[in-house]
């Protein structure tokens, strides 16, 4: 499996409560902050529910 890097775009603010537990569990805290995870179906799952605020690429 690939490596992919997950970098948080968007404020949380004004998102609903469940979609900021999804960014926290994918380790995003603060604005422009990257995280690099393995590209894994559970991890696309939670891309796909904040896509929204998030900018995704090959690691």
């Amino acid at each position: 499996m690939a490596d992919i890097k997950i970098t948080l775009t968007k404020s949380t603010i004004g998102a609903s409560p469940k979609q900021k537990k999804v960014v926290q569990g994918l380790g995003l805290k603060k604005m422009h902050q990257s995280v690099i995870m393995k590209d894994s179906p559970s991890t696309r799952g939670a891309i796909n529910k904040v896509s929204h605020l998030l900018t995704v690429t090959e690691a």
